[in-house]
């Protein structure tokens, strides 16, 4: 049993090509200069939208693979607002970062407390 299949190509409509505006970024993105000995800690103290206590930073570094083409991801650490834990005062030297890599930076809201229980002691 033979299947006929057409294929046809309509032309496709182009919207005429706009300026590209190289300040923009993108919304979920922050950019941050900071220096080599900055502890990741204080990277995401800069985060003003994600200060709540208990929010998870996970943080990895994003640099091109001079081997074969693309990127490579190594993650770094993590640091929870409000605690402390051993990755706080790691450096972006002690992990080798390059100027032109990138940080990438998790950000995971604290979960929120359980509802009280419907249980109450009688008086």
């Amino acid at each position: 049993m033979a299947v006929k299949s057409r294929v046809t190509q309509e032309e496709i409509k182009k919207e005429p090509e706009k300026p590209i505006d190289r300040e923009k970024t993108c919304l979920l993105e922050l950019q941050i200069y900071t220096w080599m000995d900055a502890t990741l800690k204080e990277l995401t103290s800069l985060v003003k939208e994600a200060r709540n206590k208990g929010t998870h930073f996970n943080l990895a570094i994003v640099f091109t693979d001079v081997k074969r083409p693309g990127y490579r991801v190594k993650e770094v650490g993590s640091t929870i607002s409000g605690r402390e834990g051993t990755d706080d005062s790691m450096t972006l030297q002690l992990q080798k970062l390059q100027i032109g890599d990138y940080l990438d930076m998790a950000i995971i809201p604290p979960k929120p407390s359980p509802p009280p229980s419907g249980h109450m002691r009688p008086h």
